[in-house]
């Protein structure tokens, strides 16, 4: 009998087939080697079907039986066995790429994929997930965020955030988008800011502009606060993280998205994004803009400017509480201001900063918190 080793086979036969050829050659049973072996009939049975290993022992018994070398059974033992783990192997590779791609873990535990043990199974719920057609291909999405981690490119985990966002917003019916209704609007929006309880109504008014929002909850290392997003041209979708829960950052970042919406700035394209542009400006120039955009929109600076010129360092709550009535804002957006631009200690007034998800992710679409 002869047999090639390292040549190329269709099929990862065991080594009970050659045993198979040589019982035939010889016209022995099974039962016959058998008996041969000194081995009871089960044992070679596993053997044949490959469901037990041939051992040194095994091979030494199976040489002298059929008159060949112990080793060429052990290496068509080894050469099996090679090819069966290649194939595990293989699917600890993919799922160490899809690890790479994504924070699977997170993402099962929320519900975003189904678990799969089956490594082709799992991929093909990470594409879909992502909307590509092979894991070597980038997803792509056309989004604004605000986050406090590096601007020179996006991590998986933000990456994944935003899809479980914009999966959630294209279950929403909500109308045309059009600009200049938004225009008129916003300061339909604004008139919600006095009141935390009013943020109830904040998802059916935005609706009515043709805007989606949704609140998702961070994952752990994402960092970030809010993202425009763009299902197509004419649906942008506003997610929040609520990542602190707190009136005056809810409502920068919420007037930081809607300039955004505004202005359509929207092509911070991931997959342009080389990974040499860390050594850039962490925080690109447009988001400054829109900053600023958005504390004006909540709390004019000529008029805040006067009012901590005329009380110094020495800010008492009510006037905080006046001047905010003034404004029509919650006295905690003003709070979050004054801590900003570093006129009253962060220590000084935290009360007033209100949680606001209480009130707001009952009426919205969300996800997390569970």
């Amino acid at each position: 009998m002869t047999a090639t080793i390292d040549s190329p086979r269709p099929d990862l036969f065991p080594p009970g087939e050659y045993i198979r050829d040589e019982l035939e050659a010889r016209g022995w049973t099974q039962e016959d080697l058998a008996a041969i072996l000194g081995r009871p009939l089960s044992a070679v049975n596993q053997i044949i079907k490959g469901n037990k290993a041939i051992t040194p022992q095994t091979a030494r018994e199976l040489a002298a039986a059929f008159g060949s070398s112990a080793e060429l059974w052990l290496n068509l033992e080894n050469a099996y066995r090679l090819g069966l783990s290649r194939q595990e192997t293989a699917e600890v590779s993919k799922r160490a790429r899809l690890y790479e791609l994504a924070p699977l873990k997170e993402m099962i535990r929320r519900g975003w994929i189904l678990p799969h043990e089956d490594a082709d199974d799992l991929e093909l719920a990470v594409l879909a997930f992502f909307e590509i057609r092979s894991i070597d291909e980038k997803p792509r999405m056309n989004h604004s965020a605000r986050k406090s981690s590096s601007y020179a490119g996006t991590t998986p985990r933000q990456l994944a955030w935003y899809f479980r966002a914009k999966h959630l917003a294209a279950t929403q019916k909500v109308r045309r988008f059009d600009e200049a209704r938004l225009r008129q609007r916003l300061t339909h929006v604004r008139g919600l800011a006095a009141n935390v309880e009013d943020l109830a109504k904040l998802p059916k008014l935005l609706a009515e502009m043709g805007i989606r929002f949704v609140l998702v909850e961070q994952l752990p290392g994402s960092r970030i606060d809010g993202a425009t997003l763009w299902i197509d041209d004419a649906s942008p979708v506003i997610a929040l993280s609520l990542r602190f829960d707190r009136i005056d950052g809810f409502w920068h970042t919420l007037a930081h998205e809607l300039m955004h919406v505004l202005h359509r700035q929207t092509a911070i394209d991931i997959d342009m994004i080389q990974k040499d542009s860390r050594s850039a400006s962490p925080r690109p120039a447009v988001e400054d803009q829109i900053d600023r955009e958005a504390s004006r929109f909540l709390v004019p600076p000529k008029e805040i400017d006067a009012f901590i010129g005329r009380f110094g360092d020495r800010i008492p709550k009510h006037g905080i509480t006046n001047f905010a009535r003034h404004l029509g804002v919650h006295p905690g957006v003003v709070v979050g201001q004054l801590h900003f631009r570093q006129a009253l200690p962060y220590t000084h007034c935290r009360g007033m900063l209100v949680g606001v998800r209480e009130w707001l992710a009952p009426a919205a679409t969300t996800d997390g918190w569970a």
